[in-house]
């Protein structure tokens, strides 16, 4: 009985030893995760704030592009077009990504809908707000829409209605405005990519964050 007593007793104690290695692994592992996403939030800032160094011309007109990787001429684009290249200098192409998610659930976006669409298109889909919308809550996080300024980080996307309907979309910067002491906002309006304290200038519908695909 006393040697039972004993077994039981190391039992128990080595299987809290085994919870807490367990435990111990897990927190090192998630404070890891969350050390590699803040990284790509400031890499995607640093991305976002890089395309205002660029020329470009706005101008939304249809093209046709290659794919994947394909892209409007370099020195024309809309606001989409801004956070695609962001993101495709950190390796990660937007257009592969919405294309494939879309082919595999056509339905939860809003193509057929909106625009009357009844099959995928690899050459615009990914360069519309909506979709990117749809894409970044289904793949990324989809964070609360907030009136006040410090919920909004570095790297985090954002999504507009300008009026009437008309959707935008930006990406926060790591760059605090003078004025207001709110992050500023990386986007193209029309006058090319620009950093602007503009976060609250217009109705917001959307707020993400997407880290790239999941392996």
């Amino acid at each position: 009985m006393l040697f039972r007593a004993r077994f039981s007793l190391a039992l128990v104690f080595l299987t809290i030893a085994l919870g807490f290695a367990v435990e111990a692994r897990f927190l090192q592992t998630s404070r890891a995760s969350q050390s590699d996403q803040q990284t790509f939030l400031e890499k995607l800032s640093a991305a976002a704030m890089e395309r205002t160094h660029h020329v470009v011309r706005y101008d939304s007109k249809y093209v046709r592009i290659p794919y994947p990787g394909g892209d409007v001429p370099a020195d024309t684009g809309v606001c989409s077009d801004e956070v695609i290249r962001a993101y495709r200098a950190l390796g990660i192409d937007l257009q592969k990504e919405v294309h494939e998610d879309m082919a595999a659930n056509f339905s939860a976006y809003p193509n057929q809908r909106r625009w009357g669409l009844a099959r995928t298109d690899s050459n615009i889909d990914h360069r519309r707000v909506p979709n990117l919308m749809v894409f970044f809550g289904r793949k990324g996080t989809s964070l609360p829409i907030s009136t006040r300024g410090e919920d909004f980080e570095p790297g985090e996307l954002v999504t507009w209605d300008l009026g009437g309907g008309v959707p935008h979309v930006g990406i926060v910067a790591d760059r605090k405005s003078a004025a207001s002491g709110r992050y500023m906002v990386v986007h193209n309006i029309g006058a090319g990519p620009r950093m602007e304290d503009v976060l609250f200038s217009w109705k917001i519908t959307g707020h993400y964050r997407y880290f790239g695909p999941a392996h």
